[in-house]
């Protein structure tokens, strides 16, 4: 017990030496956030391929808009490609121009978008406890310094930031916009921009303004709204020229709930200089859509508006329903292992007494705010009927404010909590039996996991991409891994309940994450792209060396766009193996030249069209697929036919 004791006097004492260097602080600080940025998003970041079949429409899109010079109408494969705005292909041609063409340069948007995140969800943490410390007159440097943290990992290490993060498409550059919009909303809502603070200034200017020296103009009377309400409008407009019109419903949705429940509706648009906002939206986000309105017509207000837009909300898309339930399962495992602590995280800001919340300073509702964002984006997409994991990724930021927010009752010095009375804090002490049910919740869900992880290839269905999947994977031993260190995980934080411990549990958490992130999920990703998308990589580059001037790329039974990515050449996709046939007899009726078609085809496919061995000529097999030259002679082409 004293070595306990010694070892968390030393912590605070070094936490109290960052508060009196600023500098040191500082520098703390930032290694902190690279550190977490590192191992989150950038470790091994482009080494390994893109991944089948959303990443690589992405990355062609903003390819053809890199080589053609056209910054409008995103092409894919020789079509219009109007599912997402022009932001995402923009960042992404942007980066091709800087580091070339390449997997890093594909991820590196989402991977900058979600640590520009991380780093402002660290710096209000930061600034909502110092302005805590300033209303209650103390200095607690702990609470302080761990909670901002632990709220930057908890933003950085969960597998929904880290997987969109990843991926080279427009997700997490909207989850960027979308949260760091109201995190900027908020520090203008609760800073110097408006509040108390302001009248009390504005008074104090107009007492000691004169003819001759009048009062600076004021948050009131100002044109433009403060620095964090223009950053809110300008990320609104970035977010919807990454996703469209939810770039602004989501952040509208949020803050106007917000601002009803705490009654500052009016008063805050006011200041907002809203109608300026506006103006400020619509002039950064508007000539784009007008130009490609303009370049195609009701192709892409169809397109765009009507079934990327309107449609998923309203209609299945692409088979993409699930249960009422699904975002809670995608809540609980998004946010794992963190999650079970979310409904202690949410009950303990009693967000129902509205007129306590409505009473306490403005910077003070940061909880409250985090609730009815989580809220907000999470019963937005489930009354949508198309569902979809990455949908609810936005929300994942309040989740990691708010048990960031819980675990820092624990993250104070006792001499600070005895001196500070408790009517001064927004929220109220948490139960020692609910913390108590919280934590075995914890254990139960690790356990549970570890299980899973031990069974996982009963668990997981097959890929026809990869044979012998289950065994495979058995044989990298991952498995066990992944589940002796979850139990580990289970153990420990078992041990810390009994001795009550709490403050050290989420570290436990943590820790067990960024080993299972390091030692598992790293290890499975390469293996994955191994055997399911190299054969693609290594067949694309057959094609370029084999393929003829102007001969055509037949892809037969599936549909994988990195080969377009890889090949940089048009593929015509058929889906059965009759329409091939027929497709090749054709054309070999018109005399095309040259006389033969390349076609790619899962074994099983190409089997299908009955082929005769002088009807083709194999070039590769890779995995699954089949790359073979198919001459156009009338006589064989005759044979081809399926009895």
């Amino acid at each position: 017990m004293s070595m306990k004791l010694s070892v968390k006097h030393t912590v605070d004492q070094w936490f109290n030496k960052i508060a009196k260097n600023p500098a040191l602080g500082v520098t703390v600080s930032i290694l902190w956030l690279i550190l977490i940025g590192w191992i989150a998003f950038g470790w091994n970041l482009g080494n390994i391929g893109l991944i089948d079949e959303t990443e690589p429409l992405f990355a062609e899109a903003s390819r053809q808009m890199f080589v053609t010079g056209d910054w409008i109408t995103p092409f894919f494969n020789g079509d219009t490609r109007f599912d997402k705005p022009a932001l995402i292909y923009w960042c992404q041609a942007i980066a091709y121009a800087i580091i070339g063409v390449n997997e890093w340069a594909v991820r590196l948007p989402s991977a900058i978008a979600a640590f520009a995140l991380v780093c402002l969800v660290f710096y209000t943490i930061q600034w909502y406890f110092a302005k805590q410390d300033e209303l209650e007159q103390v200095s607690r440097p702990n609470r302080r310094y761990k909670t901002s943290f632990i709220a930057a990992a908890l933003m950085a290490l969960n597998p929904e930031t880290i997987i969109w993060a990843r991926t080279g498409v427009s997700d997490m550059l909207l989850t960027g916009c979308i949260a760091s919009a109201l995190l900027c909303f908020f520090l203008g809502y609760a800073g110097k921009g408006g509040g108390r603070e302001q009248g009390a200034g504005s008074r104090e200017q107009g007492e000691n303004s004169s003819p001759l020296h009048p009062a600076p103009r004021t948050a009131s009377s100002a044109l433009f709204p403060n620095k964090w309400y223009l950053a809110f409008y300008v990320l609104i407009a970035g977010a919807i020229l990454t996703k469209g019109p939810v770039g602004i419903v989501l952040p509208g949705l949020i803050v106007a709930v917000f601002l009803l429940y705490v009654g500052k509706f009016r008063e805050v648009l006011r200041e907002m200089r809203l109608l300026v906002g506006v103006l400020i939206i619509l002039g950064l986000s508007v000539p784009w859509y007008a130009l490609v309105i303009w370049r195609n017509g009701w192709n892409y207000i169809n397109a765009f508006f009507g079934y990327h837009n309107l449609e998923r909300f309203t209609e299945v898309v692409n088979g993409h329903s699930a249960p009422w339930y699904f975002y809670f399962l995608v809540v609980l495992l998004g946010f794992a292992p963190y999650s079970v602590y979310l409904p202690l995280s949410i009950v303990r800001l009693k967000f129902w007494q509205r007129s306590h919340w409505r009473s306490l300073e403005r910077f003070q509702q940061f909880g409250l705010f985090a609730w009815l964002w989580f809220a907000s984006i999470f019963g937005f997409f489930t009354v949508a009927v198309t569902k979809l994991p990455s949908y609810v990724l936005p929300l994942m930021p309040a989740a990691a404010i708010l048990v960031a927010l819980l675990w820092s009752d624990f993250f104070q010095d006792t001499e600070a909590r005895q001196k500070i009375p408790v009517s001064s804090s927004p929220t109220s002490p948490i139960s020692p039996s609910y913390l108590r049910v919280s934590g075995w919740v914890n254990v139960v869900f690790l356990s549970v996991l570890s299980i899973a992880l031990f069974n996982i290839t009963h668990i997981l269905g097959t890929d026809p991409a990869i044979s012998n999947f289950h065994e495979q994977i058995q044989r990298t031993g991952l498995p066990v891994i992944a589940g002796v260190m979850w139990l580990v995980c289970a153990v420990l934080v078992a041990g810390l309940l009994l001795n009550h411990q709490w403050n050290q549990v989420i570290a436990i958490n943590l820790i067990g994450f960024v080993a299972f992130l390091i030692f598992v999920l790293t290890p499975a990703s390469f293996f994955i792209d191994r055997e399911r998308q190299l054969p693609l990589r290594e067949l694309s580059a057959v094609i370029l060396e084999a393929k003829q001037p102007n001969e055509e790329l037949i892809m037969l039974g599936f549909k994988k766009p990195s080969v377009v990515f890889y090949s940089h050449i048009h593929v015509n996709y058929l889906r059965f193996p009759q329409e091939a046939i027929e497709h090749i007899k054709n054309q070999a009726a018109k005399g095309l030249k040259p006389a033969s078609v390349l076609l790619l085809a899962e074994q099983k496919k190409f089997l299908q069209m009955d082929l005769q061995p002088d009807d083709y000529k194999n070039l590769s097999t890779k995995g699954a697929y089949n790359l073979v030259r198919v001459p156009f002679k009338k006589k064989k082409t005759e044979k081809m036919d399926i009895s």
